[in-house]
């Protein structure tokens, strides 16, 4: 289906899973937002340091007692694609991300695309919570779009004012996020011509004036 003839306005949220202050998840999330916006999305971030969550213990549903719960739920949502960004913390992903995750669900992630953004402090890369996040994306039933960006030596390639140094690695963050919203977009369009099809072809109401 070609994506000039849809006109569907697509929204992606990124999800920074970081509490540091200064966080580069933050500033590697916002470059992959940038990306979704050059791809024509409109865009939000959710910053973890901002919310007070509760602690996902399995006693009933906690999601319904915190209105901080309440607003991460309704913000992602809103959303038909989004960006998740985590530190890599002894090869996995931070704690404070998987709580988040833990307090959602189906409702807030099934059937929509998201992107993986990872960052480390090492050389090595946070390959191994992308692949975390890539096998929880799944559980999820979101589409877990081929491209993810990773960051290493994160402390070398941003600024004191967050700006990205590399160009290549910028643009590996940017096309994360254009993914994102191009999937989302084909996804969503497709959704409504599939409603037109339908109604289209339905039988006409015998009993209609």
């Amino acid at each position: 289906m070609p994506e000039e003839k849809c006109e569907q306005q697509i929204y992606v949220a990124g999800l920074s899973g970081s509490m540091r202050a200064g966080s580069y998840t933050r500033m590697a999330v916002e470059v992959a937002l940038a990306g979704a916006r050059k791809f024509g999305a409109e865009t939000w971030l959710i910053d973890l340091r901002e919310f007070n969550l509760v602690f996902q213990t399995g006693a009933g549903d906690q999601r319904a007692d915190s209105p901080d719960v309440r607003k991460l739920r309704d913000l992602v949502k809103r959303a038909d694609g989004i960006v998740l960004g985590t530190p890599e913390y002894h090869g996995s992903l931070s704690g404070v991300l998987k709580n988040a995750l833990d307090l959602m669900g189906f409702e807030e992630f099934e059937g929509k695309m998201v992107g993986l953004v990872g960052v480390s402090g090492g050389r090595m890369g946070a390959y191994e919570a992308l692949n975390t996040l890539r096998h929880i994306g799944r559980a999820l039933h979101a589409w877990v779009v081929p491209e993810q960006a990773s960051v290493p030596d994160a402390w070398k390639v941003f600024d004191a004012s967050g700006k990205i140094q590399d160009p290549a690695l910028a643009e590996r963050l940017e096309a994360v996020g254009k993914q994102v919203a191009r999937f989302a977009r084909l996804h969503k369009c497709e959704g409504a011509l599939e409603f037109l099809k339908k109604w289209e072809e339905a039988p006409v109401n015998p009993g209609a004036a």
